[in-house]
């Protein structure tokens, strides 16, 4: 097992500080003497608004003179870009309908937003964000900030938190560790001190809804369960205040001032003082002074409680679903922690505790509390917290074998331990009974250049088609460095577990030199993964047209369609045992494209066959 040398004496120069990098806001801490504390700007403000706008002499500028140009520059404005970290442009079509981002026409397969004249990947956005932090923090520790530990959702895949990552590299932090944000949240109310629990965090913030039940077992967090909704937040009850507003305007005014941006930027700051005043008083006026006229109108609790209650629904029904997932009842959840600023809305804290049973936690601030937990964690880092000198990471990563020889990763290199990870695999054969588990420890691409740790079978599955099986494969590092895999069939429960000593049997020169070689050989490594992953999937396409040839749908073809499905065949052959990935996957695009007409032949003679005998009354 690695250890990482800490130094925590007086003279350390940088500070290592938590972040919470928001949809909507953002926030940096640190641990001094007595605990976790945010950092204000120099005008004493704890949130910065996680909103990037272009200014007129072409520099970023971030935070509330980012929301300042929103009123008057929108187009050169970008906010909620955390929904955009680490996506292709394929996978966000439905999320830019709902922003006002245009994508750069270069854009392909990796966003890019236009802001002016010029182009910003999401990255470089929340860059911006991050450096605004880093520049708060060292104005006010009067020390260089250059370390950070960032939170993450716990859904985030491998490339939205790199993404993470590499946002926090261009401001100029090294992030040290990601940690998620239930996990945070867990980690500054202190949970982390119980030996086992389940506890349910519910983050309602201002653009996003997410809930998470954690296990708690010997310190280490293990997500269960999440489920959400990315377009559910604060911001859907200030639209609906805002929209009510609006027609009232229209009916006093005779003025539809939805047409008028600066109108409308106007209105919802005024509905969402209104809406923060009602979790504190019995009734409050939403009130705006604009281009010589004025509008009032006064909302009391219970008038606000029945407007927003479909919404609040809306994220008990997500919690629902989530202990479903995680196949627990309320009354099994033993701590419940309430995250984001609209958890301080009366009717949402009643609301969770009739459904959880439990009196949640809201002792801290729900905007800081994720902030809070990555400063402990930080903390923890730097040796502030229980002066612990040595903190054990994994040196190596550790991962298992996939088809082509390639190594998926799971727990990565130099995270702390305890730790622990889950994913799905699934099956390249048809029926196949077994499963092979091959867990390796490295840094590198393949198979070949790992270290192999243990073998073992998972035997008895349940036989399918191809890629139907469901095979979940868990990873836990105890506190003392042993690792242990399980591998279980989702279908049947059948599992298998094996534990080996990730680290054994290696010094901290052979760890340093397999870093090493890692770096020097990163480029070549991912060339030959992507030349392999390709030829993966040509074995399955060409495997699945060889059946479907079989298929009578295959006679109903006419003569020039078998010909071009045949010739494709041969030209992704030709290419097959080539290095060049891009050409494979063309190959591969070209059967997709030629086979497309045998495929719905084939879904046409299934349907047939499934409805037949049949009636409809």
């Amino acid at each position: 097992m690695g250890t990482l040398q800490i130094d925590f004496g007086e003279d350390r120069k940088s500070k290592i500080v938590g972040i919470d990098l928001g949809t909507t806001n953002s926030l940096i801490a640190y641990m001094d003497l007595t605990g976790p504390r945010i950092i204000e700007d120099s005008e004493g403000r704890k949130i910065v608004p996680s909103i990037v706008s272009l200014s007129e002499d072409g520099k970023l500028v971030a935070g509330e003179p980012a929301r300042e140009l929103l009123l008057t520059h929108p187009e050169r404005t970008v906010y909620s870009v955390k929904r955009l970290m680490g996506r292709g442009v394929g996978d966000v079509q439905e999320e830019l309908k709902l922003f006002p981002f245009r994508i750069a026409s270069d854009s392909e397969s990796v966003i890019k937003l236009n802001l002016g004249d010029r182009t910003f990947t999401p990255p470089e956005i929340s860059a911006a964000v991050l450096r605004q932090l880093k520049n708060n923090a060292e104005a006010a520790l009067g020390t260089p900030v250059s370390e950070a530990v960032i939170t993450v959702p716990a859904y985030f895949n491998d490339a939205q938190r790199q993404a993470t990552k590499d946002a926090g590299r261009l401001a100029g932090l090294e992030v040290l560790r990601l940690v998620n944000e239930p996990t945070a949240a867990s980690l500054a109310y202190g949970l982390d001190k119980r030996q086992d629990g389940i506890i349910a965090v519910y983050d309602f913030g201002g653009g996003t809804f997410d809930i998470s039940i954690l296990r708690l077992h010997d310190g280490i967090f293990e997500v269960l369960a999440t489920n959400g909704d990315t377009h559910l937040g604060g911001d859907d009850i200030d639209n609906l205040l805002l929209r009510i507003a609006l027609e009232d305007v229209e009916t006093e005014w005779g003025q539809d001032l939805s047409q008028d941006s600066e109108g409308v930027q106007r209105m919802r700051r005024a509905v969402i003082r209104a809406k923060e005043e009602l979790s504190f008083v019995p009734e409050a006026t939403v009130e705006l002074s604009y281009k010589g006229k004025t509008y009032q109108r006064s909302i009391d609790r219970t008038l606000f409680d029945r407007l927003i209650a479909p919404i609040i629904e809306r994220t008990l029904a997500s919690c629902r679903s989530c202990l479903a997932d995680a196949k627990l009842t309320p009354e099994q959840i033993n701590e419940v922690v309430m995250v984001g600023g609209s958890t301080r809305i009366p009717r949402v804290r009643t609301a969770v505790e009739r459904l959880f049973k439990a009196k949640p936690h809201t002792e801290l601030n729900p905007d800081e509390v994720v902030a809070l937990g990555a400063a402990v964690q930080a903390g923890i880092l730097a040796g502030d917290v229980e002066n612990k000198l040595l903190l054990d990471v994994t040196p190596l990563s550790l991962g298992i074998e996939i088809m082509g020889g390639v190594v998926s990763k799971l727990i990565h290199r130099n995270s702390t331990i305890p730790a622990s990870a889950t994913e799905t695999f699934t099956t390249a054969v048809e029926g196949q009974r077994n499963v092979l588990i091959h867990v390796l420890q490295g840094e590198r691409e393949l198979v070949k250049d790992c270290r192999s740790l243990a073998r073992f079978d998972l035997k008895d599955i349940q036989p399918l088609p191809a890629g139907m099986a469901r095979i979940e494969v868990r990873f836990l590092i105890d506190a003392n460095g042993i690792l242990n895999v399980t591998a279980r069939d989702a279908r049947t429960g059948k599992e298998q577990t094996v534990e080996v000593k990730p680290s054994y049997g290696l010094t901290e020169e052979q760890v340093e030199a397999m870093i090493q070689e890692s770096f020097d050989k990163a480029e070549e490594d991912m060339r030959e993964r992507q030349v392999r992953e390709a030829r993966v999937e040509a074995d399955n396409i060409l495997a699945a047209t060889e059946k479907a040839q079989k298929n009578e749908a295959w006679e109903a073809l006419s003569d020039n369609e078998r010909r071009a499905i045949e010739s494709a065949k041969r030209e992704l052959r030709a290419v097959y045992h080539g290095n060049d990935h891009r050409l494979i996957n063309e190959k591969i695009d070209a059967l997709n494209h030629a086979t497309q007409t045998l495929a719905e032949n084939m879904m046409n003679t299934a349907v047939r066959g499934a409805l037949r005998g049949t009636k409809i009354d």
